[in-house]
């Protein structure tokens, strides 16, 4: 432990507290560089959550200006390994990045491995994960970093509810600043009453703690970023993988067959097809039309719950969510209602007389923090502006109908930058809609001619 402890506290740690969209991975990528430039390094460690695990790849290829091989070490456990081993025979010289989540860094064989592996620099993305001490994955990651030569912490949300949640990032990122003992930082700053005084109601000498917070992070916030382009876009990348990829294939298989020998090929038949695909991505199946449908996909809603951790719970910041289906819909109302986030919603059922205080109510009550609607439905002439931000958890295939509801956020009063996230399942049909509405098209004029390339 001696010995541990003395080689965290050489470790050199810095924090990027970026709020989402501006450019936390772009930077953490840059240190990675030009360390691994400089021949300080060679190997690095991600950690971060499972729905951000597949973006790491694709921001290395899209910012990266030097030699890199990255593996994300997703799947069973002998896979994981496998990818871990093979990117650590990789025989090219190139900076080694292996990606994986949170909830893997501590389950028995993975843990051991990574240390074995000695990364020279681990990133903790979204580090708000690490910050209850005694949580299996931070103790995991405390350990991982001590043998480190150089961290990271990504967040942009370090305090989600208390001032406390700082110290296990920090014990992580570098013990000199608020030490090892939990205890003694929780007796520096924390007051202590209630029920035998064993809960927090306060904190004393916060200035100081900021100030110990700051002396290795630096803090950017959309309001101080003012070389923002007025709207920003990200994508959150799900995997498909055993029975669910399995299930997707045969539904994407089977659909190409009957489309193949059903005579004349029509817009009406192809869109119909894609969406089944589409409605798959989502969650659900639909065995025949009136049947109820069929949960059997969570990938976007954990990527949505993640969401909703960090931006709505950690930060406090409204949101709008659009989907296209109606069982998405219920399926995130449900979720909000287990978090206990106030929301308004919107859907085809909903009368056009109670849209406009629907509206009104999440426009200007500061407690409701969620806009759930379908994109058909309230894509279209109304302001959403008390938010900046719009996951999109499934689309349109109507470029006119994504376009009007990109404005829904971006529009007169909006006074920040307009972050849209889209959850993207790789390699579906979720992959084909976005890259068509990038080129601003319309599916359903162009999906007859090329049928087959979206199967």
């Amino acid at each position: 432990m001696a010995k541990r402890q003395q080689a965290a506290a050489q470790g050199k740690g810095f924090g990027l507290l970026f709020e989402m969209g501006c450019g936390k991975t772009l930077t953490a990528i840059a240190i990675a560089g030009a360390a691994y430039e400089k021949g300080a390094i060679e190997k690095v460690l991600v950690v971060a959550p499972t729905s951000v695990c597949s973006v790491w790849p694709k921001e290395f290829k899209d910012y990266a200006d030097f030699k890199y091989k990255v593996n994300v070490l997703l799947g069973d456990k002998k896979k994981r390994l496998q990818e871990l081993e093979a990117l650590n025979n990789f025989p090219f010289k190139a900076l080694k990045v292996a990606v994986i989540n949170y909830e893997s860094t501590w389950r028995e064989g993975l843990f051991e491995a990574l240390l074995d592996w000695k990364p020279d620099m681990v990133i903790a993305d979204e580090s708000q994960r690490i910050k209850t001490p005694d949580a299996e994955q931070s103790k995991a990651m405390h350990q991982i970093g001590d043998i480190a030569k150089y961290k990271l912490i990504l967040s942009g949300t370090p305090v989600q509810n208390d001032a406390i949640d700082l110290f296990s990032q920090y014990r992580f990122l570098n013990p000199n600043i608020f030490g090892y003992n939990f205890y003694a930082f929780r007796g520096r700053y924390a007051i202590m009453g209630g029920f035998n005084r064993k809960q927090i109601v306060g904190y004393k000498d916060l200035d100081q703690l900021i100030q110990k917070e700051h002396s290795i992070a630096y803090r950017v916030t959309k309001a101080e970023a003012l070389d923002l382009p007025e709207q920003t876009f990200l994508t959150r990348y799900i995997q498909l993988a055993g029975k669910e990829k399995q299930l997707y294939d045969k539904i994407k298989k089977d659909s190409f067959a009957e489309l193949e020998n059903g005579g004349m090929i029509t817009a009406p038949t192809v869109l119909t097809k894609l969406l089944r695909l589409q409605q798959f991505t989502g969650g659900f199946i639909q065995a025949d039309e009136g049947t109820k449908p069929e949960l059997v996909f969570k990938g976007k809603l954990n990527a949505l719950e993640d969401i909703l951790e960090d931006y709505v719970i950690g930060e406090g910041k409204k949101l709008v969510i659009f989907c296209r289906f109606r069982p998405e819909i219920d399926l995130i109302q449900k979720l909000l209602e287990k978090k206990k986030i106030q929301y308004r919603s919107i859907y085809g059922d909903i009368k056009i007389d109670d849209r406009g205080p629907i509206v009104a109510d999440f426009q200007k009550i500061p407690e409701i923090k969620v806009f759930l609607a379908q994109i058909d439905t309230a894509g279209l002439g109304i302001t959403l502006t008390a938010a900046d931000t719009c996951v999109y958890y499934s689309e349109n295939f109507n470029y006119a109908a994504y376009s009007q509801s990109l404005a829904r956020i971006h529009r007169i009063g909006q006074r920040n930058t307009c972050t849209y996230i889209h959850l993207v399942v790789e390699k579906t049909v979720d992959e084909i809609i976005l890259k068509a509405l990038a080129k601003k098209e319309d599916l359903a004029k162009t999906v007859v001619d090329n049928w087959k390339a979206y199967f």
